[in-house]
């Protein structure tokens, strides 16, 4: 099984096959990442531009040092000090970085839709690295690679979300994948915290107190901050 997208912007459409085929290629990139000599030819010839039109410095750095030791040039893009301080609009920009034959636009960006929108208009292949409240995809893998790391398996696993749902696009992609592998998710906070029309809770469990619905099966809980992470 290998990714035939074209992009990753969002985690809602992730198949199961399609998520263990990123577990496994980041189980071999931990190694990498491990050993001494930290190159790989994975991406070698690629340019991949990290387009961030939002303040960050995990976010940033990771993508730049993973472009970097997988073999691409890796080239960082900030907001503040590009033309968009000029009026230039945002697919005018992205044009403008895409036409300089870059291959991978890695796009962090204060609207919610704003790595569709982009990866909808134009060639290059987009990674969404946070949009506004809506998700985190890639941060959404890593949190998953993570449990499995120290559970190994997703069966009869009780994942327990707490805090600000509604303003964090990683949560929101974190029960998307959670889902799709099996996992029971929860969510704990104040009814407002919990969403809107479009963001599938459904089939999950809420509760307003942490002393309701926290059994001895919940094996891991993360808050999900008002920053969206």
């Amino acid at each position: 099984m290998s990714y035939t997208k074209k992009d990753l912007v969002t985690a809602a459409n992730l198949t199961k096959d399609e998520i263990y085929h990123f577990l496994n290629l980041a189980k071999e990139f931990k190694a990498l990442n491990n050993s001494e000599t930290k190159k790989a030819k994975s991406l070698y010839g690629k340019t991949t531009v990290n387009a961030f039109f939002e303040n960050s410095t995990r976010t940033r750095t990771s993508f730049e040092i993973a472009a970097k030791r997988l073999g691409a040039d890796a080239i960082n893009f900030t907001a503040s000090s590009s033309s968009t301080k000029k009026g230039e609009t945002l697919i005018d920009t992205v044009h403008n970085i895409v036409a300089m034959k870059t291959d991978i636009v890695v796009v962090r960006h204060y609207s919610s839709g704003a790595a569709k929108f982009i990866a909808e208009n134009t060639g290059a292949h987009v990674v969404n690295a946070g949009d506004g409240l809506n998700e985190h995809p890639s941060q959404a893998l890593l949190d998953l690679f993570t449990i499995l790391e120290n559970r190994g398996s997703l069966e009869n696993l009780t994942v327990a979300i707490i805090g600000d749902v509604f303003h964090s696009r990683v949560a929101r992609s974190n029960i998307y994948v959670l889902k799709t592998l099996g996992a029971r998710v929860k969510l704990f906070g104040p009814p407002c915290f919990y969403g809107y029309g479009g963001f599938r809770l459904s089939n999950l469990h809420r509760y307003a107190r942490g002393d309701r619905g926290l059994g001895r099966h919940h094996h891991a809980a993360y808050p999900a901050r008002a920053s969206g992470r």
